[in-house]
């Protein structure tokens, strides 16, 4: 197996990470991109894991700029280790780690047989829908940095940030709710069979023997759902009460409570077996309207700040000595060291280096800014570029990003403005109740007195709003599936409803309403020779600059050119020899040309001394973004455009929005967030739609945050919703869907209130039997179930919602 280098007479795929070869690497009869790519070929084929490549052609991640080693020495420190490890003693450790590039089957098989690379690994797990990676190794055998050293060398790099060592415990799954539905469900079954003699009039031929038998045992068993399954009613109802506050729970609670009472009373002095089956039934439906209310997407993280982006640890220099140190630990004077596409952790100045930094992360604002030496630069910002140093000025806990996270939209809880159906409703409900119930109960005190408690209770027992209660979880919950089969997931049921009273959207742009990792680019000038395009891509092949490499990219020249001599000018431009000829690439200052209106990115190009022409590049907007405004213009919502961007785009942006009056540009975090609490205040429930840190205020405050993302496995701000970029255009059907859910509820509202008045006509005359009330409460919890969930499956699919 011998190893050569070729240049590509065709364009040759890597066997490892399917990339495109510029330069092919042959190895064991394979074709690799990069030497790292064969690395791992190697070190697979060495370990009898090839199979690797027969589950999923090149399952694996281009290694052309891997991680080196001494990144993760920050894993040597002992309270780093503390804070990641869940368990440790001397033979055993374990570690959970979220691992982004998890994709495929082959991904799977791998990463469960990570024992036959490294035998300090006893036992690995994987959680393909959470992308995490439980591993279980020797600590005497092999240390937390061998451990992640090792994944990263295949291309499973963890993802460990700054929150991942600051959590001080994990929430452990609430397995409280599901008890309860299992003891509710057991006790309802038992309790309908025992009642199955009572239903058809067979207990007359025992002479009600063994319905006094059954009557006892049905008390048996309507005792754990009374103080266990039913006690989470009991204890919201008490608490509404005490907050004078009337919610749902207040006349369940009540209802449930009468049907105990009553049915142990007529057990006890032996006038019948009592409504324990109604009892457990209902519960039983509740509690299961309730699991449906708490469902989320659990794959997904709604919750997150600045320190779900920051880095764990950071390269110090201390002397001659580069050492890992955990962010945590910096203080005012360090000195550290930050490389490419590496984040700033806290407010430093610049000591020395060429520093290009990428603030969209923050601002929202895609250009590069040059920074002088002793110039501040910000924490949050990106280094695009060659290694820079950086003297530390603020704490992290100090620096200007996290000062926009103490605003107090973070700090305080989310209490949204809107107010769902049942919480309106209920309130209204619990008063007629018990006005009927008292009015009943006061009219057979004139006419019967033995009628007037049976008719009391009998109100309250049938008038219970199960229908009520049940009809939102089961048409909210239906909804949020269904959204999360179209790649928009809600945080939980409620949030479904808020949004269908939403009447006012702002839209973020960059990564929003355009493509992070596409541009339009366009060339104006003399014509471009295929020669003169090899000269400007072998240029522009050399600069690490985003903008470099897109016009690389838009060029797609297969046979650079030799570059004989190459400088890069930090903000002005690059130059040097291609083929022997001069070139220079950059601003119009540096290139020499008169430019200074210009509101667009453009990059101008001088080849042999003679000024050609230059590359206007601008932003891709969403596919089916001038449909998407106009059905929510026409929807009456009113809409408007906050960006960190200057107003280049300002012409662009009015094709698609009315007036300049609804474009802002240049705004900070703060001013996105201010803007929001300025429309709240004139009574408007705002829908924030954003893609990144910079918006995280601003979706914080509104009513209801869409964090819009093109991985739903990456990171993305705090946010109500995290919705998928592939399916922007269905944004205005995801809104009618959600409004006619809402309608859905109501009618559903108003057949519970035609089986109340049913039930109650027997109420109110004192006449209402167990066998009625065991008749009627489950077929209307039933049917409003059913009702609820089909006609909202209905209406997703007539909005074009699968």
């Amino acid at each position: 197996m011998n190893l050569k280098t070729t240049k590509p007479a065709n364009i040759t795929t890597c066997f490892h990470c399917g990339d495109e070869c510029n330069t092919v690497l042959h190895y064991d009869e394979h074709a690799f991109c990069c030497v790292g790519c064969k690395n791992v070929y190697e070190l697979l084929s060495n370990n009898n894991l090839c199979s690797y490549y027969s589950i999923e052609n090149t399952p694996g991640k281009t290694q052309i700029n891997p991680v080196l080693p001494q990144a993760f020495d920050y894993l040597l420190d002992e309270k780093v280790e503390k804070k990641l490890l869940l368990y440790k003693d001397n033979s055993l450790a374990k570690v959970t780690f979220f691992i982004p590039a998890m994709h495929c089957s082959s991904c799977i098989w791998l990463l469960e047989h990570l024992y036959k690379i490294n035998s300090g690994i006893l036992q690995t797990k994987v959680n393909f829908l959470k992308k995490e990676l439980m591993i279980t190794f020797n600590p005497s055998l092999a240390s937390l940095k061998d451990v992640v050293v090792m994944l990263s060398s295949i291309g499973y790099e963890p993802a460990i940030r700054l929150n991942d060592i600051e959590k001080s415990t994990k929430k452990e799954e609430n397995k409280k709710l599901f008890y309860q539905i299992g003891v509710a469900g057991f006790c309802f079954g038992n309790i309908m069979l025992i009642s199955f003699p009572e239903y058809f009039g067979l207990d007359s031929i025992t002479k009600g023997t063994f319905s006094k038998l059954f009557g006892w045992l049905n008390l048996v068993l309507s005792l754990p759902v009374f103080f266990y399954s039913a006690q989470d009613y009991f204890k919201t109802a008490w608490v509404g009460i005490k907050k004078r506050f009337v919610n749902i729970e207040i006349p369940l609670a009540l209802g449930i409570l009468t049907m105990f009472v009553r049915s142990t009373y007529e057990v006890v002095t032996g006038n019948g077996i009592g409504w324990f089956d109604t009892l457990a039934g209902l519960v039983f439906f509740l509690l299961i309207g309730k699991w449906l209310q708490q469902r989320t997407f659990e794959t997904l993280s709604f919750e997150r700040d600045y320190k779900s982006y920051f880095p764990v640890a950071v390269t110090l220099i201390k002397g001659n000595e580069e050492i890992a140190v955990p962010v945590t630990s910096l203080e005012i004077g360090d000195r550290i060291k930050i490389r490419n596409n590496e984040l700033i952790p806290a407010d430093a100045i610049l000591l020395n280096g060429d520093a290009q930094i990428d603030f969209s992360f923050v601002t929202g604002e895609s250009v590069l800014v040059n920074k002088v030496l002793g110039e501040i630069v910000y924490a949050g910002g990106r280094q695009k570029g060659t290694t820079i140093e950086l003297e530390i000025c603020k704490k992290v806990s100090q620096s200007y990003l996290t000062q926009l996270w103490n605003n107090e939209a973070f700090s305080k809880p989310k209490a949204s403005a809107i107010l769902g159906f049942q919480q309106k409703v209920s309130k209204y409900f619990t008063i007629v109740l018990l006005l009927v119930a008292t009015l009943s109960a006061v009219w057979w005190l004139v006419f019967d007195v033995s009628l007037a408690l049976n008719a009391f209770t009998a109100v309250l027992i049938i008038a219970c709003p199960c229908a009520l209660a049940l009809s939102s979880p089961f048409a909210l919950g239906t909804a949020m599936q269904i959204l999360g089969k179209n790649k928009f997931y809600v945080k939980s049921t409620a949030i479904v409803e808020y949004i269908s009273h939403i009447n006012t959207i702002v839209f973020d742009k960059t990564g929003t309403l355009t493509l992070p990792s596409s541009a339009t680019i366009q060339f104006e000038g003399k014509p471009l020779s295929d020669y003169s395009k090899q000269i400007i891509a072998s240029m522009v092949a050399q600069s690490i600059h985003p903008l470099s490499q897109k016009i690389k990219n838009h060029l797609q020249i297969k046979k650079p050119l030799t570059v004989t001599s190459f400088n890069e000018i930090a903000g002005k431009g690059i130059e040097g020899r291609v083929d022997g000829v001069a070139v220079k690439i950059g601003s119009s200052d540096f290139v020499g040309i008169d430019n200074s209106k210009t509101t667009k990115t453009k990059i101008f190009v001088s080849i042999d001394n003679q000024y050609i022409g230059f590359f206007e590049i601008g932003h891709t907007f969403r596919k089916g973004l001038r449909n998407v405004i106009n059905e929510l213009k026409q929807a009456n919502y009113t809409q408007y455009l906050l960006s960190g961007d200057t107003e280049k785009d300002s012409d662009a942006m009015l094709k698609y929005f009315d007036t300049k009056e609804k474009l802002f540009f240049n705004q900070s975090p703060s001013d996105k967030l201010n803007f929001i609490e300025k429309l709240q205040l004139n009574f408007s429930k705002v829908m924030m739609i954003g893609d990144g840190l910079n918006d995280a205020g601003a979706l914080k405050k509104a009513n209801i945050g869409i964090s819009v993302t093109e991985d739903t496995s990456h990171f993305s701000p705090a946010s109500d919703v995290i919705m998928d970029a592939s399916v922007f255009e269905k944004l205005p059907a995801i809104l009618r869907f959600t409004k006619n859910t809402r309608s859905v509820i109501h009618a559903s509202f108003v057949l519970s209130l035609l089986y109340n008045l049913v039930g109650l006509s027997y109420a109110v005359q004192g006449t209402l039997s167990p066998l009625i009330a065991a008749i009627l409460m489950p077929i209307s919890s039933v049917s409003v179930i059913i009702f609820t969930t089909l006609v909202t499956t209905y209406c997703a699919k007539k909005g074009g919602l699968q």
